[in-house]
């Protein structure tokens, strides 16, 4: 191809910029690669537009990564065939939005050089650094403070950034010239800045780019342009977004699709916890009762009808890279290494790597909640009656109860098919896996203890399943990373809102947190027993909650149950909603994620509500926890 025809292919022509501005026009989505190269993207009308220029796709590596998972960007090349073109859609685009919104914000962003000392000392240090580039005459100063304060709140890590404010004849990286002039800008009503980033996304050459800190500074940096966004739009203009991530993108790329499908494929190829949960409970505690309780017991697993390293394989082939939102890549990546470590757990499974491998799934237990779990073990009393009920169910009776639970949601949605098995290699223990509460057929409870078992399980972990079923992304359904301890937290506030949150039963999440950080201290199982015991445990709990902190060779997990109700009552007592958090299977960490997505409307509302949210009296109890409690005070004080 000559010369001409290259650059005359290469123009941004009026039949293109005409179609352009008869999506938006209608309302629609534009999505379309720029001819030659580059690329536009706008969710939906918007009063704002961000332009990045560069000569070539590889002139300016980094750069555009940083805001592709925006709602209204434009990635072009700065050539000067283009900038005809480029100038004209531009100055369309900002007509259309002045007619919509009555004013329009155009933001140019572009790579600050790396050839000062100050500059290269921030690149060294992995500080953020950015420069708002303000016109001389016509400075929109409230704009430029909000946009100011934004940017100052962008960290990486825990350096915060540097931010100057700088203003110029033009608004625009170097030599290039102006897209929309601010003489006419003006006569349009719009609002034009520049923003120049110290890269220290790439090497000083910028030959090579650093994506861990590319991803990290895309994240944080995103919040700040929303932020500036709304502020624009809520003072400039007649939109009037609810909350700035309103401004974000909607629509999804059909990368997001492929690796959320991807990724849930493999989650649901195994059940961590089934295959890390002994199969013969029963036989190993005739067994350690044979021995007089001095030898430790023999537990014995399932085999693993699935090649971990196989399944490894398979995770790291997934493109998450090609996932461009920030708030979905982060859940992505999170949920692609706790994958990674649960297939590493199984392959260590009896041995003494897979303790490193709880600790590093699930954390170390924090001195604050030891202190908390030591408090409730001192003030609780080791004998009470409170689950002394003289009848009791059997797998076979409670079966019968929860099917009539969980008939209750399948009349709420039909598309929710809970089931429940009676399985012999359960022991007396209850599970929810995949949406299936399974039922060990020696389980045996009070009466007084049922329905809180029946909102524990079925009413939370039931519930949140389908309700995570309900949305577009699968990882939901099956658990974002690190999602057990709220799960579990929630578990057992649910316990406490029906009344069936007894003495007993909260002394016995403590032991749990008390022997977890045994194990991690070097317990044997023995050792973990007698620790028990000495606390006021009778035999066959102390030996349950044995099992539960050294299966597989040393398991964390249980110390989760204290630390998940610990953090619900500090999220409803410092102001936060319930509702929210059954929106399928979360982590603390995410509410704010979830939030962002639910304003972007990329979340649905769920369709399931706890049964128990309609009972009498739990209106005042959790009136009680918004009011701020701690858990000690969960237990109700007996009259006398």
């Amino acid at each position: 191809m000559n010369a001409k025809k290259r650059s005359e292919s290469d123009e941004i022509t009026r039949e293109f910029i005409q179609a352009i501005e008869k999506r938006l026009g209608a309302g629609q989505r534009v999505r379309r690669g720029l001819p030659g190269w580059g690329r536009i993207s706008i969710d939906r009308p918007l009063p704002f537009l961000i332009v990045h220029r560069s000569a070539s796709r590889e002139a300016d590596p980094g750069t555009d990564k940083l805001f592709i998972g925006e709602s209204a960007y434009i990635s072009a090349s700065s050539k000067k065939g283009v900038h005809p073109g480029l100038s004209e859609l531009v100055r369309m685009i900002a007509r259309t939005a002045v007619e919509q919104f009555g004013a329009f914000f155009l933001l140019e962003i572009w790579a600050a050089p790396v050839d000062t000392e100050d500059a290269a000392q921030l690149a060294v240090e992995q500080r953020p650094s950015f420069a708002i580039i303000t016109p001389r005459h016509d400075d929109p100063a409230e704009l430029v403070d909000s946009f100011e304060d934004a940017l100052s709140h962008v960290k990486l890590g825990r350096l915060a950034a540097k931010v100057r404010v700088r203003s110029a004849a033009r608004c625009t990286p170097g030599r290039l010239p102006e897209l929309l002039p601010l003489a006419e800008a003006a006569e349009l009503g719009s609002t034009v800045l520049g923003l120049e980033i110290l890269p220290i996304f790439r090497s000083a050459s910028g030959g090579e780019i650093f994506p861990l800190v590319g991803r990290r500074l895309r994240r944080s940096l995103s919040r700040a342009l929303r932020r500036t966004f709304y502020e624009f739009s809520r003072t400039m203009t007649t939109h009037r977004p609810e909350h700035f991530h309103v401004l974000g993108r909607r629509a999804v790329v059909k990368a997001v699709w492929e690796v959320d499908r991807r990724l849930a494929t493999i989650a649901d190829e195994f059940d961590f916890l089934l295959q890390i949960s002994p199969a013969n409970a029963l036989e190993a505690w005739d067994g350690f009762k044979s021995k007089r309780f001095q030898r430790d017991p023999r537990l014995h697993y399932r085999h693993c009808p699935f090649d971990p390293a196989k399944l490894k394989r398979k995770l790291y082939e997934i493109p998450i890279e090609r996932v461009d939102d920030p708030a979905l890549s982060l859940l992505f990546r999170q949920k692609q290494q706790e994958l990674d470590r649960q297939l590493t757990m199984l392959l260590d499974r009896n041995t003494p790597r897979f303790l490193l491998g709880s600790m590093q799934l699930y954390g170390r237990i924090q001195p604050q909640l030891l202190k908390t779990a030591r408090s409730l073990i001192d003030n609780l009393p080791a004998r009470t009656r409170d689950d002394s009920s003289k009848v009791r169910l059997d797998a076979e009776a409670f079966a019968r109860r929860a099917e009539q639970e969980l008939s209750y949601y399948t009349a709420q949605w039909r598309r929710a098919e809970p089931r429940f098995e009676v399985r012999k290699d359960m022991g007396s223990g209850l599970m929810v896996s995949q949406g299936k509460l399974l039922i060990g057929s020696a389980l045996n409870v009070p009466e007084n203890r049922v329905e809180a078992l029946l909102q524990h399980e079925v009413g939370t972990h039931v519930v949140t399943y389908y309700n995570g079923l309900a949305q577009p992304f699968h990882q939901l359904r099956v658990g974002l990373a690190g999602y057990e301890a709220l799960q579990e937290g929630l578990a057992v506030l649910a316990e406490y809102l029906v009344g069936g949150l007894t003495r007993p039963r909260l002394r016995l999440l403590a032991a749990r947190v008390l022997a977890a950080q045994s194990v991690t201290d070097g317990a044997s199982f023995v050792d973990c027993f007698r620790q028990l015991e000495g606390q006021g445990f009778d035999q066959r709990t102390a030996f349950g909650i044995a099992v539960r902190v050294l299966r597989g060779g040393g398991l964390t997990k249980d110390a989760l149950y204290l630390q998940g109700l610990v953090e619900v009552l500090r999220h409803l007592g410092s102001g936060g909603r319930l509702r929210p958090l059954l929106v399928g299977k979360i982590a603390t960490d995410h509410i704010p994620i979830i939030r962002e997505l639910q304003w972007r409307e990329v979340l649905v509302p769920p369709p399931l509500t706890p049964r128990y949210l309609d009972l009498p009296h739990v209106a005042a109890r959790l009136e009680r926890v918004r009011e701020g409690i701690e858990v000690i005070d969960l237990i109700e004080r007996k009259r006398p």
